[in-house]
């Protein structure tokens, strides 16, 4: 393995390894016509119900805009559509349509046979442990943690 800078970058590493992840996830995919971030779209409307747009993009880590543009192909093709929030008719809501629950139904079976071969070959317990950490640093704990400035050696020095 090469020295790159993922070997000394951890922002290089989790993108370099999300390309090829999300590359071998759509190969299982198939001809279902659909990307993988669709179908990790679709499947969070799925558990959620009824999302409204602003929730589901906090949930996804997406501006709004992106957000728009990856359900946007999704509403055209019949798959998602929007509603109106019954009770703030300024909130739009997203949900799955027939069709929609369809698609997601057999893409989440190629999904099943991807992961099970990502867990055969990483380690069932080392996959859950890496998913684990993922969820902690696409929290919004850590990215509060994150935006605060470091401390200094100096600086702690002349403060104790």
């Amino acid at each position: 393995m090469s020295d790159g800078i993922w070997m000394h970058c951890t922002n290089s590493a989790i993108r370099r390894a999300a390309r090829q992840l999300g590359q071998l996830y759509e190969d299982a995919m198939g001809d279902t016509g659909l990307k993988g971030t669709q179908f990790s779209l679709m499947s969070q409307i799925r558990q959620d119900g009824q999302p409204s747009l602003k929730t589901l993009s906090e949930e996804m880590r997406m501006d709004l805009s992106a957000l728009g543009h990856t359900v946007k192909p999704l509403i055209r093709d019949g798959f998602v559509e929007t509603i109106a929030d019954p009770d703030d008719r300024r909130v739009r809501r997203v949900r799955l349509t027939a069709m929609g629950e369809s698609k997601q139904a057999e893409m989440a079976e190629r999904w099943r046979v991807a992961q099970e071969r990502f867990d055969r070959l990483f380690g069932t317990e080392k996959s859950a442990a890496m998913r684990e950490a993922l969820a902690f640093i696409s929290s919004p704990e850590f990215a509060a943690a994150f935006e605060k400035p470091a401390s200094t050696s100096a600086e702690e020095k002349s403060s104790g």
